[in-house]
């Protein structure tokens, strides 16, 4: 089943990436629009949705947008109705300057799947300048002599304007001297001149003034006007020569401002005043005067202003030569502006995301567009990525590139990258332009919790306080945020119950610290495993599993018992010692056991009392009795001995034993107690047979008293149930005759007590009786507890 979906999704991703790569390759010419000049912001370009033949909801599902080529944004996208509107004014003069048609370019990109469309914009001209003189008045002196039919070129009108909105006509006022002619340039440019239509005679008129007027195509047409000075010179028969009709030279771009760019020189043959010569610019435009000037006597020209190449690649400058007495030629400066590497890349972003989901196939992250305003080896570029990536730079069309995944990344290798992206030129020097972003790799829930052990061992002494904290375990979980957040549980085992280990420990949920929920004994229960569980909060939940293990430490909790001599309430127990004894005679054993374990079980003996202090003796370490001395006949015939059993435990604990001994000839001796005083041996028959009756009597009033008190202890265990059945609750999840007293929380503590409400008080009242434990030793019953002090005081055992 997993080799099937592996085949699946490559089976996608090559799909995926023949349906990119076609799409990317479609960047074919698509819209032609046009837009008057100086329209409002937001007017209507055209319907961008009817246009690609798109609904509006599926243009803006595929996130279309428009991309200029230029920093400002000039469209925008109406994302309600899919109208492509003017984001601005737009000035074609300021714009495109004087180039005509004035095209902006731009691009349509679309996703899911991928397109860029090239579009094109132009911007329709509209009469919003008027004809402007480059001066105001125009001042021409002209020989007396100047035959008819002369022509004199003037100045002609800037009109900012292009087409029929630009100069397309020029007259003067009526007179009898002059009238103007327009001829074309090959820059199909008019030019006016005035042509000389009658004899000048400066003897009958020296000066004259007439009104040029420009006028240009527009409707309304506008119009501008300029004074022509004509002052009538006496005879210059010789007019000054340029050397060359026509001066053609380069300049860097980046040549410094006051250097000369080339320098012109003409010839006058005539002498004096009239060969003197001075030189100016001759029908220069506004952007000749403020980028160059001209040194009137040198014929220097010199540049005021830095040079762009990216702005204008060439001039042609018009000199006048003008001699002293008035005469003047012409020449033209074809000006070349050499490019310079000086502009750097531009790199302008279309679409960029700053977060990718980890295991995901190849994903888009970037689309944007390089230029260079330079040309030639100066526009070529090279775009880059760092070394080491895992990441594809694709080069599309119109100079666009996308950037994408090479294939699917891992948050927990890496989860954040540095991408910078280098733009380089291959001019001299190289110039480069860097964008750098940061791509967050976003967490998927693909890893499960990891215990720090496979195993846990934890210790607990017994006779625990309930909650006590007994360890903590601790997983990790190499995801983040919500797929990192663990919450630990124990999980149920085999055998469920009271003992069950769910019921003895719990865990915090949050920070996997255990605690034991009742108090643990050892003698019962020495160790108990289980298995804790850790799951994150992704989805789906992942999780893992460890054992943990319990031991429970041992505590001196019980005193030692004594096995031996048995102790009871009816007789002591009479160890019979011959007279003939030896040192060391082994009178007797005391036999004792603790339920406890490892040091805590080790017993000593030891001898408290004695009739015959140093007649006996006790081995501390088997609790063996003999005798220390030969016996003599003063020796008393009874003894009691007061023996102490105490373990090793901290703090120790003891039990003390009693031992009667009896001091005979001989074992073929029958055992008769003997007196405390000496008596003739004829009253031993009357004085043993009065113990027979006392024994007797003893007996039989030992056995009435007993059959009494057992017929009492059941009349008072019945009444007693009669009275608790009364009490019990009869819907409650408890038995009848118990009331469950939890905790609350995470360590939870049951107790039970026996209760009953008193229904006669005028108060209600509970009146706790007794508490009942659920849990005892499995080798002590209940009534055993109850009867275990008089039977320890029947054995004569005192329990320290």
């Amino acid at each position: 089943m997993e080799t099937k979906r592996l085949l699946f999704w490559r089976q996608r991703q090559v799909l995926f990436l023949l349906l990119f790569w076609g799409v990317c390759l479609d960047g074919s010419e698509f819209g032609h629009y046009s837009v008057a000049e100086e329209s409002e912001r937001g007017s209507f370009v055209v319907n961008l949705a009817q246009d690609l033949g798109l609904r509006v909801e599926e243009l803006f599902a595929r996130k279309t947008r428009v991309v200029s080529d230029s920093y400002k944004q000039h469209l925008l996208l109406d994302s309600h109705t899919g109208d492509l509107l003017t984001n601005e004014k737009l000035d074609r003069e300021k714009l495109c300057s004087s180039t005509e048609p004035c095209i902006l370019y731009f691009q349509i990109l679309m996703d899911n799947p991928f397109q860029i469309y090239r579009a094109q914009l132009r911007l329709m001209d509209i009469n919003d300048h008027a004809p402007v003189f480059p001066n105001k008045e125009m001042v021409l002196k002209i020989p007396e002599n100047t035959a008819e039919g002369t022509a004199f070129p003037l100045q002609r009108a800037q009109d900012l304007d292009e087409g029929l909105n630009g100069v397309q006509n020029y007259t003067i006022n009526p007179n009898l001297i002059f009238h103007i002619e327009i001829s074309d340039s090959d820059e199909g440019i008019i030019n006016p001149e005035l042509v000389l239509d009658k004899t000048l005679n400066w003897e009958d008129q020296q000066e004259l003034s007439l009104t040029l007027t420009a006028l240009d195509g527009g409707i309304p047409p506008r119009s501008g006007t300029a004074t022509v000075h004509i002052v009538v010179v006496d005879i210059n028969d010789n007019a000054p020569q340029f050397s060359q009709a026509v001066y053609e030279t380069q300049v860097p771009e980046n040549s410094p401002i006051g250097s000369a760019i080339v320098k012109v020189s003409a010839e006058d043959a005539d002498s004096g005043v009239n060969a003197e010569i001075s030189y100016s610019f001759f029908d220069a435009s506004e952007d000749i005067q403020a980028m160059f000037q001209i040194n009137p006597l040198s014929g220097e020209i010199i540049l005021k202003a830095s040079l762009d190449y990216e702005l204008v690649k060439s001039y042609k400058i018009n000199i006048q030569a003008v001699d002293g007495g008035g005469l003047s030629t012409r020449c033209t400066v074809r000006l070349q502006v050499l490019d310079i590497n000086d502009n750097p890349p531009e790199l302008i972003m279309s679409s960029l995301s700053n977060y990718v989901e980890e295991n995901s196939p190849e994903s888009i992250l970037a689309v944007f567009r390089v230029k260079d305003r330079d040309s030639g080896e100066n526009g070529k570029m090279d775009c880059s990525i760092q070394e080491n990536l895992p990441f594809l730079l694709n080069p599309s069309v119109d100079n666009f590139y996308i950037l994408m995944t090479e294939g699917s990344l891992d948050r927990e290798s890496r989860a954040e990258y540095n991408i910078t992206i280098t733009v380089t030129d291959l001019g001299t020097p190289r110039l480069q332009t860097q964008h750098t972003f940061t791509l967050q790799v976003s967490d998927v829930n693909d890893n499960a919790p990891e215990f720090t052990q496979s195993s846990y061992t934890l210790w607990v002494r017994e006779n625990n306080s309930p909650a006590l904290h007994i360890g903590t375990i601790s997983a990790t979980d190499r995801d983040s945020g919500s797929n990192a957040q663990l919450t630990y549980s124990l999980l149920p085992g085999p055998q469920p119950g009271p003992d069950a280990a769910a019921a003895l420990v719990s865990i915090n949920a949050d920070s996997g610290q255990l605690f034991a929920l009742r108090a643990l004994d050892y003698e019962a229960l020495q160790a108990f495993e289980v298995r804790v569980r850790a799951a994150d909060r992704g989805s789906p939940p992942l999780s893992s599993q460890a054992l943990v293990r319990v031991k429970v430490l041992d505590a001196n909790d019980n005193s030692p018992f004594v096995l031996y001599p048995l102790q009871n309430a009816s007789a002591p127990c009479t160890e019979l010692l011959p007279r003939a004894a030896e040192p060391g005679y082994l009178v007797s054993k005391v036999v004792a056991v603790d339920r406890d374990s490892g040091q805590n079980a080790w017993l000593s003996f030891q001898l408290l009392k004695a009739t015959e202090p140093g007649l006996f003796s006790v081995w501390p370490h088997n609790g063996e009795v003999r005798t220390a001395r030969l016996l003599s006949e003063r020796d008393a015939p009874k003894h009691r001995l007061l023996l102490l059993v105490k373990d090793n435990g901290e703090p120790p604990r003891s039990a003390s034993v009693t031992l009667h001994v009896l001091l005979v000839d001989g074992f073929s001796q029958p055992y008769l107690p003997l007196p405390d005083a000496a008596a003739p041996e004829r009253a031993q028959p009357d004085r043993l047979t009065a113990y027979l009756v006392i024994a007797l009597a003893a007996v039989s009033s030992l056995f009435l008293l007993s059959l009494l008190l057992f017929v009492a202890v059941r009349l008072c265990r019945r009444s007693r149930a009669r009275s608790l059945a009364g009490c019990a609750l009869p819907d409650g999840p408890l038995p009848g005759h118990l009331l469950d007293v939890s905790g609350t929380g995470t360590l939870a503590h049951s107790y039970q007590y026996e209760v009953c409400l008193q229904g006669g008080a005028g108060t209600n009242e509970f009146k706790f009786l007794k508490p009942v434990f659920p849990n005892l030793s499995p080798q002590v019953s209940g009534n055993e507890l109850e009867d275990m002090p008089s039977f320890r005081n029947s054995l004569g055992v005192n329990i320290q």
